[in-house]
């Protein structure tokens, strides 16, 4: 029901207009995208289902490894028919509440990604540091706890911004989202009313989240360097520092995409818009498709029991 030209109440529908600027190029922008969903999805099925058959990666690095890649699932797929609906089928409307649900999908997903490669960061530490320790300390029990930690901590943050969008906005400008999903700061951006308290929530659980974890993680791999460092024999070294590689490599490229993805959308003003659309939705999908590609590699484990599964 609009109550004037230029403000929507409490609108039913949205509508999610892709990548602007690049509306007539969407559908080949798709073909890439497509396929980086798909080979996510394989290779993080695959990862899955070897951590689950084979008993001898029922130990906590390879159980937080499958957490991480039934999080990169849902994750992608939160996002990713949706927006091949957008490219190809000119399906741009959504529901509100269909909207700010995936919103809610989107960071949580986020954020117990965040959470779980802090809780591998805890694991390398304490294998590395306290080597004779390590399986007395990281029981399933308490990597189910970790897990369960880490996924109410994602929920209970995220769920206010939800709440404060839902209750606090009934009067928008547009019903149209200059976005290729649901992202927290583009439906803000739509309410014809003082949106501070939503931003500095924003803030606040991006910082928080990110702020802590990241603390966490690079303190621990200071440790870890340390003792690394001062192990006598070098062969000693270089297989204590490859056990980390493999997070390293995936713990980088997921904050440095999630940083330049976060400050371009909020101070790069004179940035294309289509640039930080692109930039967002390639931060959402290169994490889930490169996750299993660097596991795979750099694991010799997992990489033994790949090689195993094709050739039987």
């Amino acid at each position: 029901m609009s109550i004037s030209n230029i403000t929507v109440y409490m609108p039913s529908v949205l509508t999610l207009i892709g990548i602007p600027g690049l509306e007539s190029v969407q559908c080949w922008i798709g073909i890439p995208f497509c396929a980086i969903y798909l080979i996510a999805m394989i290779g993080n099925s695959l990862l899955l289902i070897i951590i689950k058959s084979e008993g001898s990666l029922h130990e906590p690095l390879y159980i937080f490894l499958g957490m991480l890649g039934a999080t990169d699932i849902a994750l992608a797929s939160s996002i990713m028919p949706k927006m091949l609906g957008i490219f190809w089928f000119n399906m741009p409307e959504i529901y509100f509440d269909s909207c700010l649900l995936q919103m809610w999908f989107i960071h949580t997903f986020q954020c117990i990604e965040s959470g779980i490669l802090m809780a591998m960061a805890l694991d390398r530490y304490v294998a590395i540091c306290y080597p004779l320790r390590h399986a007395i300390i990281f029981t399933h029990q308490l990597v189910i706890q970790i897990g369960t930690v880490v996924a109410l901590r994602a929920a209970i943050l995220v769920a206010p911004c939800l709440v404060l969008i839902k209750c606090r906005f009934q009067l928008y400008h547009t019903t149209v989202i200059l976005h290729s999903y649901c992202e927290h700061m583009a439906i803000v951006k739509l309410a014809a009313a003082n949106v501070q308290v939503n931003k500095i929530y924003g803030l606040f659980v991006a910082f928080t989240v990110a702020g802590f974890d990241l603390t966490f993680i690079t303190l621990s791999y200071i440790q870890i360097f340390i003792t690394v460092f001062r192990l006598p024999q070098k062969e000693a070294r270089f297989k204590a520092f490859n056990t980390c590689i493999a997070h390293i490599c995936v713990f980088l490229q997921f904050y440095l995409l999630a940083f330049f993805s976060f400050f371009t959308h909020r101070f790069g003003s004179h940035i294309p818009p289509y640039i930080h659309i692109l930039f967002s939705s390639i931060y959402l999908l290169v994490p889930p498709f490169l996750n299993p590609l660097v596991y795979g590699a750099k694991t010799t484990q997992i990489r033994i029991h790949v090689v195993k599964m094709f050739c039987s």
